[in-house]
């Protein structure tokens, strides 16, 4: 059973991650999370896999973290009842293929770089709820493939403005379970609003994802009487520098500072040695951050309670193009100490 309270599921009986895998490409494999990755590929164009362009490859390197996922639970394709999964090629194009390959039921799922927080959340709800017995949740980006669609291609050699963010060429899966099993304990689940504060600028995304991930994590605490507090850490997903900024000064003008802040796009590179302007970005960024740092220290206890909130712009290349705002969302999910640590 699960009790709802306002935006937040909490589960009675919490469904845990079983097993959990992050991939990254070269620019990860020189970021300070590293040596938390399951893979590391030196060429994200997968050459020797064959792989035609950059969409292909991205496909690929899903592929690679579902394998690695799996294969740490010990559970083949065949044993998962349900894969939520989703990316930032239109139509989701990652997650199609790679399904197709798997042939594992799938639903896909969007929601821009706030993709990682809620397939978990659907897959803690459909797990808790007795609805599938393992359940895969997974997500991607690649910098290159996001390039040519949302900007300009590489080889068009546009000059990147400070605000703008390098889109992670990583993927991130997860495995939940019912409960009472080995693993991470998803202990709520929240689904955010969309915000809308006018933020055009397609160069400044953190400035127009704030807004979303700071009513989440509002609703979130007036829902269940927490404050930040009562975590180790609050995960926000890819606001960057300036996005994460901005969310500390609005939370500090609602009176819910957030000292504990952390923000995975700041995590996954280094501002000081890596070319990344305001940090990093897409789907993949914040699933990487969960693989690769937040999963392994709840395992070990180095954490026991901490809040990951993605968060996503809802544009299209279309709709920018028209002079069209950006929209946000944010989800948020409650990770505990696994079982109970």
């Amino acid at each position: 059973m699960a009790i709802r309270r306002g935006d937040t599921i909490l589960f009675e009986r919490p469904p845990v991650i079983a097993a959990w895998a992050a991939v990254g490409g070269k620019k990860e494999s020189e970021g300070p999370l590293a040596e938390g990755f399951d893979l590391l590929i030196q060429d994200a164009a997968f050459p020797e896999e064959g792989c035609a362009n950059w969409e292909q490859a991205e496909s690929l390197l899903q592929q690679k973290a579902v394998e690695a996922c799996l294969r740490k639970a010990r559970v083949s394709p065949k044993a998962v009842d349900l894969a939520l999964a989703g990316d930032l090629q239109a139509q989701c194009t990652a997650s199609n293929y790679t399904m197709r390959a798997l042939g594992i039921p799938f639903a896909g799922v969007y929601g821009a770089c706030s993709t990682m927080a809620e397939t978990l959340c659907l897959a803690a709800a459909l797990t808790a709820g007795g609805m599938a017995r393992q359940t895969l949740a997974l997500t991607s980006s690649h910098f290159c493939a996001a390039e040519r669609q949302f900007r300009t291609p590489l080889d068009y050699g546009a000059k990147r403005t400070p605000t703008a963010q390098w889109t992670a060429t990583a993927a991130g899966a997860c495995l939940l379970r019912g409960s009472g099993q080995q693993g991470v304990p998803v202990l709520s689940a929240t689904f955010g609003r969309v915000q809308d504060y006018a933020v055009r600028d397609i160069n400044n995304m953190g400035a127009a994802m704030m807004p979303a991930a700071a009513s989440t994590l509002l609703r979130y605490f007036a829902a269940t009487g927490t404050s930040p507090a009562d975590f180790d850490a609050v995960f926000t997903g890819d606001l960057g520098e300036v996005g994460s900024a901005l969310l500390c000064e609005q939370m500090e003008r609602e009176g819910v500072p957030l000292p504990n802040h952390r923000d995975c796009g700041c995590l996954l590179y280094d501002g000081k040695t890596q070319d990344v302007q305001a940090g990093g970005s897409g789907p993949g960024c914040s699933a990487a951050v969960l693989g690769s740092h937040i999963l392994p220290r709840l395992q070990a206890g180095a954490y026991r309670r901490v809040l990951f909130v993605a968060t996503g712009a809802l544009m299209s290349q279309t709709t920018f193009l028209q002079g069209e705002s950006i929209p946000g969302v944010a989800h948020c999910v409650e990770l505990g100490g696994e079982n109970g640590i």
